[in-house]
């Protein structure tokens, strides 16, 4: 009897990206076609996954982990020979539904399919170490499995660090002088009156730039005159020419 594994990953910056992964093991070579008891559609593709014969990125080649030559001296299992899904006893498969969803107008076939491949290409590699490390691991009990993973959990958050919050939010009251500003910072009235500086005097008596009124010639009358302010005067008569 084997668990089942259900796995998502969202993106927190990218809503519109997610990857859904579910998992279901079974004693056979991958000869259970509905095994998610789900409906094909045409997006649907199936792929296996040869762990002995399948190439993998250079860069993470390793020659105890090509099971073309491995063989387990604890179980004997290995050499895995051209066609050994169908002579290898006992075998198990691990069956995966990848969904990966990018939905962005003009990127998101290009982006799904590179995500699919990525995945692809790490479960191929996980699977091959799983087997190559057979030794490591089968006399292991459970216990040891879970202290294991702790270990192992431990030793990659040391490696990685933690990273402090950048913005921290502090519920302290402010004091006084924060409210007020630095002593050095020119303080800003509340009142809406002009300071003692700019108001004018109210004994002082209003300067007079005009006059109180101005009389307009009348336009029937060619030679009426009307007198301007020395301002706007150009001579020493202010009778305009006619």
């Amino acid at each position: 009897m084997y668990i089942k594994c259900v796995e998502k990953q969202d993106c927190s910056f990218l809503p519109k990206f997610s990857i859904h992964i579910e998992t279901k093991y079974e004693d056979n070579n991958g000869s259970n076609d509905n095994i998610f008891d789900e409906p094909r559609n045409e997006d649907t593709e199936v792929c296996f996954v040869d762990i002995a014969y399948d190439e993998i990125p250079e860069r993470y080649y390793k020659e105890s982990e090509d099971l073309r030559y491995f063989k387990s001296e604890k179980t004997a299992r290995g050499l895995l020979q051209e066609g050994w899904r169908d002579t290898q006893d006992p075998i198990m498969c691990s069956y995966k539904l990848v969904t990966v969803k990018f939905e962005v107008w003009g990127l998101q076939t290009r982006v799904e399919q590179f995500v699919h491949k990525v995945i692809r290409d790490v479960l191929s590699l996980g699977h091959r170490q799983a087997f190559a490390w057979v030794d490591e691991w089968i006399d292991m009990t459970m216990e040891e499995v879970r202290e294991y993973e702790r270990a192992t959990q431990e030793a990659t958050n040391k490696k990685l660090g933690t990273f402090p919050p950048a913005i921290s939010i502090s519920e302290t009251p402010l004091t006084s002088c924060a409210h007020s500003g630095p002593s050095s910072a020119p303080s800003t009235p509340l009142s809406t009156e002009a300071p003692d500086f700019l108001s004018v005097p109210k004994d002082r008596p209003r300067k007079k730039s005009a006059p109180e009124t101005l009389t307009l010639p009348d336009p029937a009358r060619r030679d009426s005159s009307y007198r301007l302010p020395s301002l706007f005067s150009w001579g020493s008569s202010s009778r305009q020419p006619e």
